[in-house]
């Protein structure tokens, strides 16, 4: 015997809009200069990996001794983690494959300034230097909003690269990504 059809009454679910085709294309830098836009080459990347996921373009790479120890990109959408930003998942990452909490002789590249949690993490792990490429004024606290580096009690001190290298590529993906998001109808 078949038994009678039923209407479900569950409710229909919504598929998940796809996240807005990145527009830039991916960097394929010399390795044979390993220099300062070699690696923010491969942090644009990174951002451009979060746009495809749909997370604020925001890509870092962490370089000891001409090596790449950690590289990442925003996933706070994502992970539902507001931890989850790039700088502090590449920490994360070469921390652990370097066994040690002290990253000291890192150089961190990461496309936007870092905000205050980033930058704090940055100066607590010791990393030797920070370039980054597009200022912050409004929340950067590596010289836009404040300098975290200019505390006079604080007992570890980072070189700054501040602007310059890719800055102009940079600040155009992410002034893309929010002009498209701003576009979007709120859901």
């Amino acid at each position: 015997m078949v038994p009678p059809f039923r209407i479900p009454t569950t409710r229909m679910v919504q598929p998940t809009p796809l996240p807005t085709p990145c527009p830039f294309e991916k960097r394929f830098p010399s390795q044979l200069v390993r220099d300062d836009a070699f690696f923010m080459s491969l942090a644009y990347n990174q951002a451009i990996d979060a746009w495809r996921q749909d997370e604020v373009p925001i890509g870092a790479v962490i370089e000891i001794g001409g090596e790449i120890a950690g590289a990442a990109h925003n996933g706070v959408e994502g992970t539902k983690d507001p931890t989850a930003h790039a700088e502090i998942l590449a920490i994360t990452q070469a921390a652990a494959k370097l066994g040690d909490w002290r990253l000291e002789g890192a150089t961190v590249y990461v496309t936007k300034e870092p905000c205050p949690m980033c930058s704090g993490a940055l100066l607590m792990s010791r990393v030797k230097r920070v370039c980054y490429a597009v200022p912050d004024p409004k929340m950067g606290c590596l010289g836009g909003a404040t300098n975290l580096n200019d505390l006079p009690r604080v007992n570890h001190h980072l070189e700054l690269t501040g602007g310059g290298v890719l800055e102009s590529e940079c600040r155009e993906l992410l002034q893309a990504f929010f002009k498209l998001k701003r576009q979007e109808p709120e859901g």
